[in-house]
């Protein structure tokens, strides 16, 4: 894993968690305990969390900027698997899209689509696409959390309940190799699970460092999903996962989309 991928999902980690240590850091991504130091440091020279004795603190700020952050982590990855999810929904269709910095990319490769209803619980996304022609914006109703503009709660569930889209497109913060796809907040989860009961076809857009993320709080199974899009090949048990469920997995990383089966 690269440095930027073990910062980010320590990051991630203190989402859920208020902190962490140094030496069950070190274990969990097999490294010397010097480079997580490393890591601490370098994450607390630019704000994202506390150094302690030991360890490390989450900040009360820390969900925005850590929002913010990940805007930017993996940013090329995320704009190919954002143009890949908008080549699978046609004009003249209706879509759903959860908060998170993936599915923003989807929104913006969607800006060129005409004749679409976009649904999101994302202020930012529907923000982006205010500008562009040929589409009927809905922001979800509900509690907005300030640190990334996602509306949430119970409200947001309810009016999500009153629509069924013919496209769902829901990030994830991290990927189970079992097939499980998981996040830190439970309001958050809940929304996202409200968007795939409400949709004809289901995506979900994660880049490949998700599975090296743990999160607590479960999405769905691979198998309730139509189609994953991310920018590698998954573990071999996640692929076995989708291929006994039939969902589909498009790459990224090629010239064109493959469908990876299950390894043999």
């Amino acid at each position: 894993m690269r440095m930027d991928e073990r910062q980010a999902a320590i990051l991630n980690i203190l989402k859920g968690e208020a902190s962490v240590e140094v030496e069950a850091l070190s274990a969990r991504f097999d490294v010397p305990t010097q480079t997580i130091r490393q890591d601490l440091r370098d994450l607390d020279a630019r704000g994202l969390l506390r150094r302690t004795h030991g360890g490390a603190r989450r900040l009360a700020q820390l969900a925005g900027r850590a929002y913010a952050d990940r805007r930017g982590f993996r940013g090329q990855e995320k704009r190919a698997i954002g143009e890949l999810a908008a080549s699978l929904i046609p004009d003249n269709c209706s879509l759903t899209l959860n908060i998170g910095t993936t599915t923003e990319q989807v929104a913006r490769a969607l800006e060129s689509h005409h004749d679409i209803m976009v649904i999101s619980n994302n202020i930012n996304i529907v923000t982006m696409l205010s500008g562009t022609m040929g589409k009927e914006l809905v922001i979800v109703g509900g509690k907005v959390r300030q640190s990334d503009g996602a509306v949430v709660g119970e409200d947001a569930v309810e009016f999500i309940n009153r629509f069924k889209v013919d496209y769902a497109g829901i990030g994830a913060s991290s990927l189970d190799t079992d097939g499980a796809s998981l996040d830190f907040d439970a309001q958050e989860v809940s929304v996202a699970r409200a968007i795939l009961r409400n949709a004809r076809t289901r995506i979900l857009v994660a880049d490949a460092s998700k599975f090296d993320v743990s999160a607590p709080v479960r999405i769905c199974n691979v198998s309730e999903i139509d189609y994953v899009i991310t920018d590698a090949p998954p573990p071999s048990d996640f692929a076995s996962a989708a291929n006994a469920g039939q969902t589909k997995i498009l790459l990224t990383d090629s010239e064109r989309a493959d469908l990876v089966e299950a390894a043999n």
